[in-house]
């Protein structure tokens, strides 16, 4: 079972910007981003192809946020930028089953990213 560390969050003010990492995807994987913020479902935010050649968003990140991959670090990033309050939850990373699917049950401890106003 591949194991996944997301870092990289932080506390930022409403317009800033921060650079999030997991390391541990699997490099034949499709691999995502997810959040769940106090409350709430957890949500599919982001995703990219193995190659990376393919990315989608969810519609309120879109323009804001992008998702890369250096599969020799074995590393999945997400730009985060124009961040506002509402973006504020725990991140997670995970392989993509298929669209907005995660793949595995299994989930890191996440990076707490919060935005103040």
């Amino acid at each position: 079972q591949v194991q996944l560390v997301e870092s990289g969050g932080g506390l930022v003010q409403a317009g800033g910007s921060l650079r999030l990492s997991c390391v541990g995807s699997g490099r034949a994987y499709a691999m995502g981003w997810f959040r769940q913020a106090p409350g709430k479902e957890r949500e599919f935010v982001a995703a990219i192809s193995w190659s990376g050649g393919t990315t989608y968003y969810t519609d309120s990140v879109k323009g804001r946020f992008t998702i890369s991959r250096d599969n020799l670090k074995n590393t999945v990033y997400l730009q985060m930028n124009s961040l506002k309050p509402d973006d504020t939850a725990v991140y997670y990373c995970n392989a993509i089953k298929s669209g907005a699917t995660p793949l595995w049950d299994y989930w890191g401890q996440g990076t707490q990213v919060t935005v103040s106003s």
